[in-house]
């Protein structure tokens, strides 16, 4: 009986996690201790489009603990997170028209929630990408993978 109840948990446990990935809205989360609640988020491929929900459950303003959501290859990664701090504040340190930014939501501070929506039809199985936020110096806690599920 006990193996049976072991069997069904884990065909929930697949089943929810199926269903995760059909999701093509994702909500992630960000604190005042330099903090994604996930490290990996995953969408299917029959996705044409994904909108990324971020909530900010910290208290901190925008000025001082701000988080945003930004994708890019990871190839990309490092180096527009570092152009970000150039850009400043004003641009929600992110470099102004980079193509190598394939989507980002604006940057927000505490108890504050904010999303993005963009296509994925450039988006492939096969590629690596990193989501990070773009506050000077949190990308070097705050980043994590988008996998494409076929």
């Amino acid at each position: 009986m006990k193996s049976i109840k072991i069997v069904i948990s884990i065909l929930i446990l697949l089943q929810s996690n199926y269903l995760l990935a059909e999701s093509c809205e994702q909500t992630i989360e960000s604190n005042d201790m330099l903090q994604f609640n996930l490290k990996e988020m995953a969408i299917s491929s029959n996705c044409s489009k994904l909108t990324v929900i971020l909530k900010h459950t910290g208290q901190l303003p925008v000025n001082i603990m701000g988080h945003n959501w930004v994708l890019t290859d990871t190839n990309d990664f490092m180096a527009v997170a570092q152009a970000g701090g150039a850009a400043g504040p004003a641009a929600g340190y992110l470099p102004e028209g980079d193509s190598r930014v394939i989507a980002a939501s604006s940057m927000i501070g505490g108890g504050e929630t904010t999303s993005v929506t963009f296509s994925t039809s450039g988006l492939a199985a096969s590629g690596d990408y990193t989501f990070f936020c773009s506050f000077p110096g949190h990308y070097a806690i705050m980043k994590g993978s988008l996998k494409i599920i076929d």
